[in-house]
């Protein structure tokens, strides 16, 4: 459907999806979250129809999810079951936001540059915020410093570590982009190591994706189930456990992301 025999408004869910939805979209390798994939793609649609029936655009949808990713951190600071399993719920919804602000945007046909910025500011802003959130968690609610110090520099140093993780794929198009080269395409072959010994190890990560945590969504269905966990133990035992264990396997994820990046076909000219 052409852009100029297009309506305000999509006449039906068919319609919508056939726009806001094209093979483009939902076969992207790295962009599409897997719950995307699985079952929000099926519901955003919906969402972005009563998005549309109002004079929101698509920046705005945007600035929506960012609010959202926010308050997904901030639940986490509830003590207990109630802020993991509020986070849980927050987290999906951050996501379903994050499928309609695009489809609003290929709807109005409105993609610009602050729009795309405004996303990063919600991705990498909210995955920052869930880590320091989880070392306060570990702490334990009121503070007690100097003693609980220990606890919130690990979840600070956690948020660290992910937010260099994320940085590393958009310094890969900025190195591109002031090389001269081609925009990437979003398509598996072009990450896939150039060195055989690299794509063996890439290939037998598929198997223990640990590298895959570090998302809003992973964070907070860890944090949930470190909750149910947290039930039969001590006070504080498991969310402390949680933190310990996901700050050395982020390093290490760090370590490996940055590698593959070098050995791949990203980088070379």
């Amino acid at each position: 459907m052409s852009l100029d025999a297009r309506p305000d408004r999509p006449s039906s869910i068919a319609q919508l999806r056939e726009v806001t939805q094209p093979p483009s979209v939902r076969q992207r390798a790295n962009a599409e979250h897997w719950t995307a994939s699985l079952y929000l793609r099926d519901i955003s649609p919906y969402l972005t129809w009563m998005l549309l029936k109002t004079s929101i655009s698509a920046n705005g949808v945007t600035g929506i999810m960012i609010l959202v990713g926010w308050a997904t951190a901030a639940a986490l600071l509830i003590p207990g079951i109630a802020g993991a399993a509020l986070a849980l719920v927050l987290g999906q919804l951050q996501m379903l936001v994050d499928c309609s602000d695009g489809e609003v945007a290929r709807w109005r046909d409105s993609h610009s540059p602050a729009g795309v910025f405004l996303d990063k500011v919600g991705h990498y802003s909210t995955e920052a915020l869930i880590p320091i959130a989880l070392g306060i968690r570990a702490a334990g609610w009121p503070l007690e410093f100097p003693a609980d110090f220990a606890w919130t520099t690990v979840g600070f140093a956690l948020a660290l570590v992910i937010v260099l993780n994320k940085a590393l794929n958009d310094m890969v198009h900025v190195a591109r982009a002031n090389a001269g080269l081609d925009k990437l395409s979003d398509h598996k072959s072009e990450a896939e190591p150039s060195h055989r010994v690299m794509a063996r190890l890439r290939r037998a990560a598929r198997f223990l994706p640990f590298h895959r945590l570090y998302h809003s969504v992973e964070l907070t269905i860890l944090a949930f189930v470190t909750a149910i966990i947290g039930l039969f133990l001590p006070p504080l035992v498991a969310d402390r456990a949680l933190v310990l264990i996901l700050l050395p396997l982020a390093v290490l994820a760090l370590i490996g992301h940055f590698v593959a990046i070098l050995v791949s076909r990203r980088v070379r000219a």
